[in-house]
């Protein structure tokens, strides 16, 4: 199953919408001499297979844009001056704000589908973009590492690193950075990599029977969402490390979720369940389903293909 990135996916609608052309006239075609799959559909834009070069008429703005509003820059918050000499970060000094936060899980998502546009288009600006940031954050580690033990403060989004306290602090930029070492392994983030697999695998809250879980809003709560804050970072640690014990965490994981919350009525799942409920109300959201989507595809994507567990994880797929 291929692996279909949501950043990649938004970027796609984005070129359907901006790349707007008429449908070719169809009065000399028909489904009596062509294929029903070859017709034209009769729709306000042209519905076809858009060409690389159409679609980043599109999304090259998008990557200079996002470039833009996410700078890799140290500040002095009362000055609001540059810091240069990273060894003069103190109780004042934080990261640049820009529009998004650079380890944010959604911009976990959005490292991941820059990776994703690389590969599909060969153009290595998304990716230089993601290395940029990688790369920037894993020299910051240290110094604000230090600015914690010294001044008991710390940057806010670099406490997503160095601190994580959620699956949403750690899950998303993990699976990502994973990913990009993959691909330059003379790359060391080892630094961020252990802390947040640290938190997933140690520290982060789990059911009797290991399923990751929440405390919040109520006690031992599942969340369809962490699915993706989890189980692809723990997948991409089978692959970075060679431990077939990653492999197998992931795909006990998808079961454990699986086992609560699919409908299988429906085909779909729950967004939230309650341990402590006699009653599981089969709530749908689109946005959750997606994301057990993506984990799913993520995970068959990377499970090597004599893994045990891969035939059972093809059928929760289905």
């Amino acid at each position: 199953m291929k692996r279909i990135s949501f950043l990649t996916g938004i970027f796609f609608v984005l070129g359907l919408v901006a790349c707007q052309q008429p449908s070719p006239p169809t009065s000399q075609i028909n489904a009596s001499n062509t294929p029903l799959h070859l017709l034209a559909p009769d729709y306000n834009f042209s519905y076809k297979e858009w060409s690389i070069a159409e679609i980043k008429q599109t999304i090259d703005p998008i990557l200079g844009y996002l470039d833009k509003v996410t700078p890799i820059r140290v500040i002095d918050r009362e000055s609001g001056k540059e810091i240069t000499d990273y060894t003069k970060i103190n109780q004042h000094s934080q990261l640049e704000q820009g529009d998004f936060r650079l380890a944010s899980y959604e911009w976990g998502v959005t490292y991941s589908g820059m990776l994703e546009v690389a590969r599909a288009t060969n153009d290595p600006k998304y990716q230089e973009y993601v290395t940029k940031r990688f790369r920037f954050l894993s020299e910051m580690v240290p110094y604000f590492s230090q600015q914690a033990k010294e001044y008991n403060v710390v940057d806010g989004q670099m406490r997503q690193i160095i601190q994580p306290r959620a699956l949403d602090d750690a899950g998303a930029v993990c699976t990502a950075m994973i990913k990009l070492n993959r691909i330059f392994p003379d790359m060391d983030f080892s630094n961020m990599i252990n802390t947040y697999m640290d938190f997933i695998e140690n520290k982060e809250h789990r059911l009797s029977d290991g399923t990751f879980a929440r405390m919040r809003p109520q006690a031992n709560t599942l969340w369809l969402d962490d699915m993706y804050m989890a189980i692809p970072a723990i997948a991409q640690m089978g692959a970075y490390t060679g431990e077939n014990r990653y492999f197998d965490e992931a795909t006990r994981q998808i079961n454990l979720f699986s086992e609560r919350m699919i409908v299988k009525e429906k085909g779909l799942y729950m967004h939230g369940w309650v341990e402590s409920a006699d009653v599981h109300p089969a709530f749908h959201w689109g946005r959750a389903n997606g994301w057990a989507l993506l984990t799913l595809t993520e995970l068959l994507d990377i499970l090597p293909q004599d893994h045990h567990t891969r035939e059972t994880t093809r059928t929760v797929c289905t």
